[in-house]
């Protein structure tokens, strides 16, 4: 797939800075990292031809030579041209986004037939080129920091995960240690991982005194080989696929029995009887299984599940199926001929999420009634809530559930300097500790709200009410942003709403 990349760095830069500083430090400074990870890693857009790789023909950075001049050799040495766009105005308004749609137009009248437009910028002014290029049947996918307009989203075919680029894309993966992160692993190559999957097969096998299970190997080995996705298998979108790319000589794999053996020092069970225990192991489990897993996590989660956490939890409960992924070859293919009714698969947004329609998208009825939710005496506040939550994108919380959040936040923030990695996962973990299961997805977007309505977490101990007050101003915005057009008694339901108990009481 023909792919030009089309950076707007003061953009993304200041986006993560306001968030991260050490997030948009690395993004600045590593390029090659990410490079590596929207090429080898990324899935591509919905409707580009099956088994796509993208090859990045065209990459151009526009950059304020006045102000980030420090990080042009980084992004020189990974292969952009780079364009200056100085400040024009006395305000610093610079000339970044009509360059941009003046080469994105230019190129899509090029004789290079581009298949796939990459656009980094939460700049809602793309909207309309987007629509061009959707017009032109041309794919388009999009980075945008922050909170990104609903219909600069709707008008990408692919939004890529903030969180995801973030940590799979810059490497921040969250850190296990109490006090510092820890330092980290460089993005690796799919071949450097396929190798890795080799080495930890050899070595198991050497290790052990009969012959190895298949579905143990698939189960194990995302735990073991850094890099590994169960959701794409190292780029052979199988574990089977996989294996059979790999050299394992003088090892021998045998589908049929579902198992990896030395044979100078094993020897191979009887087939009808493992052919009969595994298919009544597989018929046992079954597709009937996987999809109640799916439901049941989605249930628990009410909220979307990225299908990235469903492939690891279905390699590690149904790895017979997993190896191969059922037959399908492929985990797109497996997810997709699940019957996970009223449950629906959405691939528009990064890896894939599985969603509930009846939690996600409440008729009109429902959002007039609250008939989705029950939150006791809150419940006057559901239908405002709802209708924020439909046009910006907000988590559906009860205050209870909220106020709880912002609680474990406190108490964090109490323990740990403020990282927005390492800070969600820590909130989520306490949160569903103590009997709350939010969802990572709402805890960062909680996070960059408060940030973004105007917070600055510092080494102070800040009081709940304040970082609930400043999310809300965040809300506001969006809100405003979306032609949501909210009265004083509708903002003053939602201060109500971030306000603790006792601080509602004294307004």
């Amino acid at each position: 797939m023909k792919s030009a990349l089309f950076v707007d760095f003061d953009n993304v830069f200041s986006g993560l800075r306001r968030l991260d500083p050490a997030v948009a430090d690395r993004f600045a400074s590593q390029p090659l990292t990410w490079i590596r990870w929207l090429t080898e890693s990324l899935p591509a857009p919905p409707h580009a031809p099956s088994g796509s790789n993208r090859r990045l023909l065209v990459r151009r950075c526009y950059l304020n030579p006045q102000v980030y001049q420090r990080f042009r050799p980084a992004f020189n040495r990974a292969g952009f041209e780079i364009i200056d766009c100085p400040a024009m105005t006395s305000e610093g308004k610079t000339s970044t986004d009509i360059h941009m749609v003046l080469d994105i137009v230019d190129l899509l009248q090029h004789d290079v037939h581009y298949d796939e437009f990459i656009v980094f910028s939460a700049d809602a002014d793309f909207t309309p080129v987007l629509r061009k290029l959707r017009r032109w049947d041309r794919r388009t996918t999009v980075l945008a920091i922050g909170f990104p307009s609903a219909a600069y989203q709707a008008s990408a075919d692919l939004l890529i995960d903030q969180d995801e680029f973030v940590r799979a894309g810059l490497g921040f993966y969250e850190s296990e240690a109490e006090e510092l992160p820890a330092p980290v692993a460089p993005v690796r190559s799919q071949a450097d991982v396929a190798s890795g999957v080799a080495r930890f097969i050899a070595r198991t096998v050497s290790d052990s005194a009969r012959p190895v299970a298949l579905a143990w190997l698939a189960s194990k080995a995302p735990v073991e080989v850094q890099g590994l996705d169960a959701a794409n298998w190292a780029g052979f979108n199988s574990f089977r696929g996989l294996l059979n790319s790999l050299k394992l000589e003088p090892l021998l794999v045998n589908w049929e029995l579902g198992l990896v053996a030395d044979p100078e020092r094993h020897a191979l069970p009887d087939r009808t009887v493992m052919s009969t225990q595994k298919s009544a192991q597989i018929a046992e489990s079954g597709l009937d299984g996987v999809a109640q897993l799916v439901r049941d996590e989605v249930s628990k989660a009410r909220r979307p599940v990225p299908c990235g956490r469903l492939a690891q939890l279905i390699t590690d409960q149904f790895g017979p199926i997993a190896a191969d992924w059922g037959g399908k070859g492929t985990f797109r293919k497996f997810m997709e001929a699940l019957n996970l009714s009223p449950l629906k698969v959405d691939w528009s947004a990064g890896s894939g999420r599985v969603i509930d329609p009846r939690l996600t998208a409440p008729t009109a009825a429902e959002s007039r009634t609250g008939a989705t939710e029950d939150w006791g005496p809150d419940n006057h506040l559901l239908p405002l809530l709802t209708q924020v939550h439909a046009a910006t994108g907000m988590p559906l919380l009860s205050p209870t559930e909220f106020r709880f959040l912002l609680g474990c936040l406190a108490a964090d923030l109490s323990e740990h300097p403020f990282l927005l990695t390492d800070t969600g996962k820590r909130v989520r973990d306490r949160c569903r500790d103590t009997g709350h299961p939010i969802s990572r997805s709402d805890v960062s977007f909680v996070l960059k709200g408060i940030v973004l309505g105007g917070h600055s977490f510092g080494s102070n101990p800040v009081a709940q009410d304040t970082m609930g007050q400043k999310f809300v101003d965040s809300v506001l915005d969006l809100c405003r942003r979306e032609q949501l057009l909210l009265d004083d008694a509708q903002e003053a339901q939602l201060r109500n709403w971030a306000r603790s108990p006792q601080a509602a009481s004294d307004v």
